[in-house]
């Protein structure tokens, strides 16, 4: 298609590929970590939430960086905290090293949106916007698919420290690379920029500054955090009531994640011709409610097809937004602006991420998984009601 820019939009999909597959190995490699420490599961699995509670503090402190060093310098920053991350974990193999190796991963994490951001903004016509950041929002859900595939036999052949220590040679290999296209990319970098603790605050002043990223900002925060509800729960909730077999649940879950993959580039080609991408966030919130509705009333009555078609339509919402949502906020903040409004963008919805699962599951310990999804329901369909009522209104005070 006429106006990809391939490469930049290569170059910020293959990054959040490859930190997202360093980030959810761990997580897939969680037992037989937890076995050879001798230690708890859960203790493990706190990784992706240091990960992502740091990642929310390097999303909103990485435009000044980016602005000052540029898009593919703090990109190759970002591979190096992955390099530090998969070698702190697999020489050293402690409980500590994990936690250092997650807050290491973090440190970088976040800046994987503004950076891409930046290098796609200027160079995408915004006939097409919606598309090419839908394309590349795919690197969260392929990381993680690829960290499923990759890393499980290795574990059984080599043990978990090589098969997270394998991952050093592609992050290396990019990190060189990258600065073959350095020169071309970077060219707006301003040197002379001082970075000081007032700048690295700016992204947080967009809420005071533009009104029309507030809601969004909020929505989005509520958005991510069903995303990973659904994730985190489905499984365990189908083999709990309804009397799946574990294989059973984990194709349920597969079914979501690939839905949320392939409708990606579907949402951004709607988004671009059809219908706006605010509107669109709005309808999917109502849609994402209606089926974490649904999901709460899961038991053994319903059918394997009723489940599979809600699983499927919860794949294409609460994890397929997130395409046009980033678009929307580099809309919002312009070509000035985009790393700030995006990096405000992923450290909501990293926040999101780590504050409703919590909340998801003491509801579920307390009142049960009908409760738990009720919740996350009302919050996810007054967010997308919210941004179609906005929406509404500004179309009537434009026309």
């Amino acid at each position: 298609m006429s106006g990809i820019p391939y490469l930049a939009l290569l170059i910020g999909l293959v990054v959040q590929t490859l930190v997202t597959m360093a980030a959810y190995s761990v997580p897939v490699a969680a037992p037989a970590i937890a076995s050879a420490l001798a230690v708890p599961g859960e203790r493990v699995g706190i990784f992706i939430s240091m990960v992502y509670g740091v990642g929310v503090l390097s999303a909103v402190f990485s435009p000044s960086f980016i602005h000052r060093y540029g898009p593919v310098r703090v990109s190759q920053f970002i591979l190096l905290a992955g390099l530090a991350m998969i070698a702190t974990v697999s020489v050293l193999g402690t409980l500590l090293a994990l936690a250092g190796g997650a807050v290491l991963l973090g440190l970088g994490y976040g800046a994987t949106a503004p950076t891409s951001a930046s290098l796609l903004m200027p160079r995408t016509p915004a006939r097409i916007r919606n598309l090419v950041f839908s394309i590349r929002q795919i690197g969260v859900p392929l990381g993680g698919v690829l960290g499923g595939l990759v890393v499980p036999p290795l574990v059984l052949a080599q043990g978990w420290q090589l098969a997270i220590g394998v991952q050093l040679l592609p992050v290396l290999l990019t990190l060189v690379l990258l600065q073959v296209v350095r020169a071309r990319y970077d060219v707006d970098r301003n040197p002379r920029l001082r970075i000081r603790p007032r700048g690295l605050l700016e992204p947080l002043a967009l809420v005071k500054t533009l009104p029309e990223i507030r809601m969004l900002s909020l929505a989005t925060f509520f958005f991510a955090g069903t995303q990973l509800c659904f994730v985190a729960f489905m499984s365990v909730h189908l083999t709990s009531h309804a009397a799946f077999g574990l294989v059973a649940a984990g194709q349920m879950l597969a079914t979501y994640q690939i839905s949320g993959v392939v409708s990606r580039p579907i949402w951004g080609v709607i988004a671009d011709r059809w219908i706006p991408a605010r509107r669109m966030l709005g309808v999917m919130g109502l849609v994402m409610a209606g089926m974490a509705l649904l999901a709460g009333s899961f038991s053994a009555d319903w059918s394997w097809l009723g489940i599979f078609v809600v699983s499927a339509v919860a794949g294409a919402t609460a994890s397929g937004y997130t395409g046009i949502a980033f678009a929307e906020f580099a809309r919002i903040g312009g070509a000035s602006r985009v790393a700030e409004a995006t990096g405000l963008g992923a450290s909501s919805q990293f926040f999101g991420v780590m504050v409703l699962p919590t909340l998801f599951s003491a509801v579920v310990s307390a009142a049960g998984y009908a409760a738990a999804y009720a919740i996350i329901a009302v919050l996810a369909g007054l967010s997308g009601l919210a941004l179609l009522v906005i929406d509404a209104v500004r179309r009537r005070s434009s026309g």
